[in-house]
């Protein structure tokens, strides 16, 4: 009766997560969505605690609680701004935890090994899973263990690593140790050589050595990915997190659990897919990390960059009928969304078209910049996506760049050894004005110089994003 069901509960999360990520492809429906991930994730605890062959509840509870309020306190805690890194941080906890219970899947398999049939079938708990299992399948557990062991040690250093270029604690650019790929081949060949060697009865070294190889190339594969390619670095991330879950969820027996981590690892590496095209970047080259690299100098830029007071802009934008606004990271730094959506509000007011153009991969984090305009309420049928928007630039009179550095970098289509080179990027300069506002005139997360900030119809409006536009507010 119990087993029935808790694979009913099992199903209907399930079904729930699902809903939820579908949810989440449109802004209106995400609301909606992120409540199924909750209720669907609450259903799958509770059916997984009281399910059969659970006990130590108090302890269950006990860890719940703690991981509840701490969890409460860390995300009320952070700013929009470092939302990426709380991501990036949470998906290390995944890859630490696949590699612990593997760990313990080994310990428990080893203890349960040297039972005879009557000692097992008095088992319970995670020991009775594998009571049933090492008997009749034993070489098959050992590849799961193993398997959930490697990536998850992969996502746990790969996400460490991440976290620390985006909360700026770690170099941006891309760093190799010399030899570069072929440490990464070795480690990888150690590692499937371990494999092999722990299937046959090796024992617990081989699984000690490869979770080390394994730390080691999660940690070196991301220290090869420069600042500009971050946001696909953090999608990855969460595919990897997701299939060490499923290489955990056929070793503890757990259904719900493997269904769930191949939801997180598609899903995860579809997204990432879908941002490596729209950054004209090789799918497998994310994989394998350290992609973006130049062939050769750099094309020089010439001309200066010339400044504009909130006057000069406010002027162009009392003479424009047609506005864009280009958000970035800049934006979400300065906190300035609200400043932005009060701009949006006061120009349509005075009859003129406003839109807002989004690259796919602005900010650090996919659909960073959807959320701060929502959370401003701009109307979601004003928010562009750039192939929508794109066409539509020489048409437009005044552009609005807010804290953008990459997106906007005509470099992506002009110099062939630029590191984003071949990069789809919004092309602003074929407005008739545009104005960057920017805090100085140093480059971007990633480095790169933008050759847009010295073109003859650029002006840089410099200073803190929200201050500038309450300024340029005020002059409107």
């Amino acid at each position: 009766m119990m087993i029935g069901i808790v694979s009913a509960a099992y199903i209907a999360a399930a079904v729930l997560f699902i809903l939820s990520l579908g949810g989440l492809s449109g802004q209106e429906s995400a609301k909606r969505a992120v409540w199924y991930g909750m209720t669907g994730m609450a259903l799958a605890i509770v059916a997984t605690v009281f399910g059969p062959e659970v006990g130590n509840w108090l302890v269950i509870v006990l860890m719940i609680a703690g991981g509840a309020v701490l969890g409460h306190f860390v995300a009320s805690r952070v700013q929009m701004t470092e939302m990426p890194q709380l991501v990036a941080a949470l998906h290390s906890f995944v890859g630490l935890a696949a590699v612990f219970i593997g760990f313990n899947a080994h310990i428990e398999a080893e203890d349960v090994a040297g039972l005879d049939a009557a000692a097992r079938s008095a088992l319970t708990g995670f020991a009775a899973i594998l009571a049933y299992k090492v008997p009749v399948e034993l070489s098959i557990m050992k590849v799961e263990v193993f398997l959930g062991v490697f990536i998850g040690a992969v996502t746990f250093t790969g996400s460490v690593i991440a976290f620390g270029k985006l909360a700026g604690k770690v170099d941006g650019k891309a760093k190799k140790l010399p030899g570069g790929h072929v440490l990464n081949a070795g480690a990888a060949l150690l590692s499937l050589v371990l494999l092999v060697l722990y299937v046959n009865g090796a024992g617990t070294w081989t699984l000690v050595l490869m979770t080390l190889a394994a730390f080691f190339i999660g940690y070196h594969l991301i220290m090869g990915i420069g600042g500009a390619d971050m946001p696909v670095v953090v999608s990855m991330l969460n595919s990897y997190s997701g299939w060490a879950a499923a290489a955990i969820g056929f070793t503890l027996g757990n259904d719900l659990l493997i269904v769930t981590g191949a939801l997180v690892g598609s899903s995860g590496a579809i997204l990432s897919y879908i941002m490596c095209k729209a950054m004209n970047r090789s799918f497998p080259s994310v994989i394998l990390g350290g992609f973006g690299a130049t062939t050769g100098p750099q094309m020089e830029i010439v001309g200066e960059q010339i400044a504009i007071d909130a006057d000069g802009v406010a002027a162009a934008l009392n003479d424009a009928d047609s506005v864009v606004i280009v958000p970035g990271y800049g934006m979400a730094v300065a906190q300035a969304q609200q400043s932005v959506s009060e701009l949006t509000r006061k120009l349509r007011a005075a009859g003129k078209t406003v839109r807002f153009a989004i690259h796919p991969v602005a900010g650090r984090l996919p659909g960073h910049m959807n959320v701060l305009l929502a959370e401003a309420k701009v109307p979601y049928d004003i928010v562009l996506e750039m192939d929508e928007i794109n066409e539509d630039f020489p048409d437009t009179d005044v552009v609005i760049v807010i804290g953008s550095n990459d997106i906007v970098n005509p470099a992506a289509q002009d110099d062939p050894n630029s590191p984003i080179a071949g990069m789809p990027v919004l092309e602003v300069w074929k407005a008739k004005q545009v104005f960057v506002s920017k805090r100085g005139q140093g480059t971007g997360y990633s480095g790169i110089e933008n050759p847009l900030f010295y073109k003859e119809n650029t002006r840089m409006f410099y200073g803190d994003a929200k201050g500038s536009i309450n300024k340029l507010l005020a002059a409107c």
